[in-house]
């Protein structure tokens, strides 16, 4: 990808940097094609030596902070152990849901199965709990607000399916469901906001990513204007 730093920096100071990553780019390096492009190998060119905290799939977009120092890259992951981030995404279920508002708390073990999805599992996986927000409906798919309260690894993914509501675009976790759209190409998921402690000075940060240009042009700008009206969120498309 022909990314620039500055294309993806939100803000930036002498421990952290904050970025809105674009579906497709890496959050790590390729286990098995080191040299493809990953948001360290983009970004430290600008910004100096950064180390991760955590991480977005490839096909999911938006908002993610990265530590400058080793220092800073330690209070954050306390922060992450304790709970103490809190981060909103923007998910297009396929289907209708027939709630407007859901709370699951549903085990999740990682790595669970022979294709190496995250899986329901009551008895030996670990404490998973999101909280879904329907926002606007279409005939085919919703789109909805999912806010984590734990952070396994493709947890909203793993809840939605569960649900039977898979997320647009999400083939891994279809389950024989249709979630093909014509007009994108990737996960139907956007990392909308995102809160924590600064690691030095200790107030508390919210960022937010602007909302990703293909994924709202499934809707029409009165259903956006409806959406951004019910979001417990305010923001913008990009």
């Amino acid at each position: 990808m022909g990314v620039q730093p500055a294309e993806l920096i939100l803000w930036e100071d002498e421990t952290l940097v904050v970025v809105n990553k674009p579906a497709g780019l890496l959050s790590l390096p390729d286990g098995y094609d080191p040299a493809k492009p990953h948001l360290r190998s983009v970004l430290e060119s600008e910004t100096g030596r950064l180390w991760i905290v955590h991480r977005l799939d490839r096909e999911t977009s938006g908002v993610l902070v990265l530590a400058r120092t080793p220092a800073a890259h330690r209070e954050l992951n306390l922060q992450l152990d304790r709970g103490e981030f809190e981060k909103v995404y923007l998910a297009i279920l396929s289907g209708q849901p027939g709630w407007s508002s859901l709370r699951l708390e549903l085990p999740l073990k990682v790595d669970g199965d022979r294709r190496h999805r995250t899986v329901p599992d009551p008895l030996g996986g670990k404490p998973a709990r999101t909280d879904f927000q329907v926002l606007a409906c279409h005939s085919d798919y919703a789109w909805a607000e999912a806010i984590l309260h734990t952070g396994r690894t493709h947890q909203i993914r793993a809840h939605a399916a569960a649900l039977g509501h898979p997320l647009l675009g999400d083939r891994l976790y279809a389950h024989g469901m249709d979630v093909e759209h014509p007009t994108i190409e990737r996960l139907g998921l956007h990392a909308l906001q995102l809160s924590f402690f600064h690691p030095i000075h200790k107030e508390r940060l919210v960022f937010t990513a602007p909302y990703p240009a293909d994924l709202a042009s499934l809707f029409s700008p009165s259903t956006l204007q409806d959406v951004l009206s019910q979001s417990n969120v305010p923001w913008t498309v990009q």
